[in-house]
């Protein structure tokens, strides 16, 4: 196994040992080079990783360890379509989904005809040609969906549209608790209101649940079940568990079982977004994520930021200890960029298991968390400052605004995400905080005793993305670096990114609990709720209790 028993792994481990001992801003100092030789650039993103606990001979082990893992050949058999999630037999082919031309692969005709529906019914939309059941056009539209189906898409309709547009306003619901719903029909028309239902079975519970109240809250206002065409699209591979629901087949788009549902935004799964920041946006950040997919196919390993991202990842897991990720985007518009990362890493590489079926000795993915600066800095940036657990931090960083900047409040944006990366990277000594205990008046036995509350330890190892302005070509790289990086990383710990066999226990066991609910009419007495566990059941009992 590639990360213990290798030479490569061994040498790697005695590294990381060393540099404990090493100071990033001592290395920044003495290396006039660093900056440049721990970056590097791709599809108009930069990489700065020059504040990592790394130097150029354990960089240079850890690409050895990408060689040893066979990164290269893993990467060309995902481009080249190979049944790269095993224990489903299939292809993870994400990549097609954004590439601007037809390609020698069958399925790539399939694609571009969808993105043509999808084209056109964007255009239908936004001219105000699509009308409901009251003779008005659609203004209102409704992503019903989860977890794939509503993260990606809601991220980026919300990054590229800072203010929703006239019409239509593009709106998400995802979680069955009906108070997410009915937040957002309150104050919405049904007569202009479009629902888009995301699912590939068209049998996932929350967005079934949620379609079936979406469709009586249409009857109810009057709606007849021959007027739902003009009310519900649906992106499904199952045409007829939609077309019993009342939603036509030419009403229905494709999404194929070699796309999984945490990298779907760029399918049909991305309509609402189209919608909401209108084609040429959406296409640019197709592009954005193909410019960055030719990288990854084609860099070298040590120009390769997919590749880059996933070593440090490594490293900082592996090698250093780190349990946990933290992702801030100093930029509100992408404030749900943590969100879809957590999936996107943890759905993937959350497995105890290698490949093969073998327990794994080691950790895999960390977790992930974050929020968008600065307001993080004033909740858990204490953590990260001088806190006891290793979080590597990964900052966003758009350089300039997306829009006028007439009062200097981006510059204070920028300022403060590079001030956090310094105060990260050099701390303070106690030494450093008696004299600034002193400079404020206070006595020297008060200085003492205060220091060490005042002292950071410093050294704490991150990286800067940036990017001079937040587009959709520039969402759309960063979108597909993520993936590219979590594949690299899946490569290494030698384990399917492409399954997630944990979240199918959880729907299956969902059901049986709910039969146990539902099996008994409310009011009466129940013996033995579903025979699950004595815990369960108790929990059904006080349930039956607060509906009665």
């Amino acid at each position: 196994m590639t990360l213990h028993d290798s030479p490569e792994s061994r040498a790697l481990a005695q590294q990381a040992a060393k540099l404990q001992q090493t100071s990033i801003a001592a290395m920044l100092e003495e290396d006039a080079d660093r900056v440049h030789s721990f970056s590097a650039e791709a599809a108009g993103l930069h990489l700065d990783f020059s504040r990592h606990l790394l130097d150029r001979d354990s960089l240079a082990g850890l690409l050895a360890l990408a060689q040893r893992a066979d990164v290269r050949s893993r990467i060309n058999a995902l481009f080249s379509g190979e049944h790269v999630n095993p224990t489903e037999d299939r292809p993870a082919l994400h990549m097609l989904l954004r590439a601007s031309g037809v390609s020698d692969d069958p399925r790539s005709a399939e694609v571009l005809a969808t993105r043509e529906r999808m084209r056109e019914c964007v255009a239908l939309l936004r001219s105000g040609r699509h009308r409901g059941f009251g003779g008005h056009p659609i203004a209102d539209v409704v992503n019903i969906g989860i977890g794939g189906s509503d993260l990606g898409p809601r991220l980026t309709s919300e990054a590229l549209t800072p203010v929703p547009s006239a019409a239509p306003r593009v709106h998400y619901v995802a979680n069955i608790d009906p108070e997410d719903l009915h937040g957002i029909l309150a104050p919405l028309n049904p007569a202009t209101t479009l629902f888009i239902v995301c699912s590939k079975s068209f049998g996932t519970e929350e967005t079934l649940h949620n379609a079936l109240a979406a469709r009586r809250w249409l009857r109810d206002a009057g709606a007849a079940d021959a007027d739902m065409a003009a009310h519900f699209l649906a992106v499904t591979t199952n045409l007829q568990a939609a077309a019993d629901f009342g939603i036509p087949a030419d009403n229905c788009l494709p999404l194929w079982d070699w796309v999984g549902g945490r990298y779907s935004l760029w399918s049909a799964i991305g309509l609402s977004t189209a919608i909401a920041t209108g084609w040429d946006s959406f296409a640019d950040l197709l592009r954005g994520a193909e410019g960055m997919d030719r990288h990854f196919r084609d860099a070298p390993p040590e120009r390769n930021l997919p590749l880059l991202m996933s070593l440090l990842e490594i490293w900082c897991c592996h090698f250093l200890g780190a349990g946990n990720h933290a992702v801030l985007p100093y930029a509100h518009r992408l404030r749900r960029l943590p969100d879809f990362l957590q999936q996107l890493t943890m759905e993937s590489n959350g497995k105890r298991v290698s490949r093969g079926g073998a327990a794994l000795d080691y950790s895999s993915a960390p977790v992930l968390w974050g929020a968008a600066g600065t307001i993080g800095q004033h909740s858990f940036h204490q953590l990260l400052h001088q806190g006891t657990r290793l979080c590597p931090v990964d900052f966003i960083l758009p350089l300039a605004p997306a829009g006028a900047d007439v009062d200097g409040r981006h510059a204070r944006l920028v300022a403060n995400c590079l001030a956090q990366s310094r105060a990260l990277m050099v701390g303070r000594s106690e030494e450093e905080a008696r004299q600034s205990l002193d400079q404020r008046g206070h006595s020297d036995a008060e200085a003492t005793a205060l220091a060490p509350h005042l002292a950071m330890p410093g050294n704490r190892p991150h990286s800067i993305l940036s990017f001079p302005q937040l587009t959709p070509r520039a969402l759309g790289a960063l979108l597909a670096l993520y993936e590219h990086r979590t594949f690299c990383s899946s490569v290494l710990w030698d384990i399917n990114a492409f399954d997630q066999w944990g979240v199918e226990l959880g729907k299956e066991i969902g059901r049986q609990v709910h039969d146990a609910m539902s099996g008994t009419p409310l009011g009466e007495k129940i013996s033995q709720p579903g025979g699950l566990d004595s815990a369960t059941d108790a929990m059904i009992r006080r349930w039956r209790d607060a509906n009665t």
